[in-house]
């Protein structure tokens, strides 16, 4: 018997959003698609978190992924950076939630790792190791892209493992698995 999936990889970002896809049948990967969002024009950070949410809805509507693997936050210095980021993450998982699509997050160190074997790889490193896994003819001039399709391949890498990142398959999980940052609504007394 055939099995198929379907996996969407997202590398969230303010200006720029790449992402990848792959199609993994019994258990060998196909190379679907690999582009990205691309938001520097865009001065209202409201439009460009609207903007990331539809074109992630589009990927989903368009390819019906089973599967959806995101590049985690990584802790910097500068909060401002961090908090963007976090939104354009946590805008892009919504997308996914809202369709139905399981959501995985993998730390940076982990895609670099399950694709290079080496957490401290760079960029360039990352896109010629997916171009020799999956026969790409050529590499994009920026490397967003690639990095949305090493998540999905980290994805399949790790598929079947235990423990593989934070997964949630929709709100309520969301919500069980982070009970202690989610904030009840209580109604304000004389209400």
């Amino acid at each position: 018997m055939k099995s198929e999936k379907i996996i969407l990889g997202i590398d969230p970002g303010t200006t720029i959003m790449g992402f990848g896809l792959i199609r993994v049948v019994n258990k060998k990967m196909e190379f679907m698609q690999l582009n990205e969002l691309m938001l520097k024009k865009y001065d209202d950070p409201y439009v460009k978190l609207k903007l990331i949410f539809e074109r992630t809805i589009e990927l989903i509507d368009t390819y019906h992924p089973d599967e959806m693997a995101l590049e985690a936050p990584f802790f910097g210095k500068n909060v401002q950076s961090m908090l963007k980021l976090g939104r354009a993450q946590g805008v892009a998982m919504a997308a996914g939630l809202s369709r139905q699509i399981p959501v995985t997050e993998y730390l940076p160190k982990k895609i670099k790792m399950a694709i290079t074997g080496n957490g401290n790889a760079s960029k360039e490193q990352v896109a010629k190791m997916l171009q020799s896994l999956l026969g790409l003819k050529t590499l994009p001039k920026n490397l967003d892209s690639t990095d949305g399709l090493a998540a999905a391949v980290c994805h399949h890498f790790n598929s079947g493992r235990v423990e593989v990142g934070k997964s949630y398959t929709g709100w309520d999980a969301f919500v069980k698995q982070n009970e202690k940052r989610v904030v009840s609504a209580k109604p304000a007394k004389g209400l």
